[in-house]
């Protein structure tokens, strides 16, 4: 379904939302929130489905898994965190970007008004949605069960904060739009401080690390095995 939510401030984000088919009410669903990359941007509430959403979907059919999956789409011209790409670090910013702000408060919406399973609340993203999965997972670690941030960037600063919630991190080792080193420092941030990270670098594969981390089983396997309380390592290579 594509949904427009309006915050308090009367600003206005777009998203997609998928519901199980047979919605049971007294049932809790697991909850996956996914960001785009800056090639889907805009308002036509369409593009943002172009990488990933549809692999989700498949696997939670494939699987009998039904979930809440929540897609939503940043403006042209905004990013979900405000820092160049191409930069090689950078500090979480003290405020989130508006697009950011806009999905903190529909993701808080959503968990008080669906019946989501508060023990399996994942976020991935590639890209562009890569810096935004790090950035929602710093600013709000208690709330995620896992993460999967694809050729994206975090602050290593922040590694401390979210050391306790599972991630797989992947990048291309021959990423020049996002560099390779952005994924490679902050698990190394993460293992300095004991973090639950794993790590998969496609060698020679540039900025396009997505379709094969998306359309890999044991990936999403392994994402939705995640459970707060109950966290596993089985499915999936280091």
């Amino acid at each position: 379904d594509a949904k427009i939510f309006k915050s308090a401030k009367g600003k206005f984000l777009n998203y997609r939302i998928h519901l199980p088919e047979k919605l049971d009410p007294k049932k809790e669903y697991p909850f996956v929130l996914f960001f785009h990359g800056a090639g889907e941007r805009g308002s036509d509430n369409k593009k943002q489905l172009i990488h990933g959403v549809k692999d989700l979907l498949a696997y939670s059919k494939r699987k009998n898994v039904p979930s809440i999956i929540v897609a939503p789409q940043c403006l042209a011209g905004e990013q979900w965190v405000n820092t160049p790409w191409g930069d090689l670090s950078h500090k979480m910013p003290v405020e989130p970007s508006d697009s950011m702000q806009l999905t903190i408060e529909l993701l808080r919406e959503s968990i008080k008004t669906l019946p989501v399973d508060k023990k399996r609340i994942y976020v991935t993203g590639l890209s562009m949605g890569g810096f935004g999965t790090w950035d929602i997972l710093q600013r709000m670690p208690n709330i995620f069960a896992a993460a999967i941030p694809v050729c994206g960037g975090g602050d290593t600063e922040m590694a401390n904060a979210i050391k306790t919630v599972p991630l797989w991190v992947f990048h291309g080792g021959s990423d020049n739009a996002v560099k390779t080193k952005r994924s490679q420092d902050m698990v190394a941030a993460l293992r300095k401080v004991g973090g639950k990270v794993k790590y998969t670098e496609y060698r020679g594969v540039g900025h396009n690390s997505w379709d094969r981390t998306y359309r890999n089983e044991n990936v999403l396997a392994w994402l939705f095995h995640q459970s707060k309380g109950e966290q596993s390592d089985q499915l999936g290579e280091k």
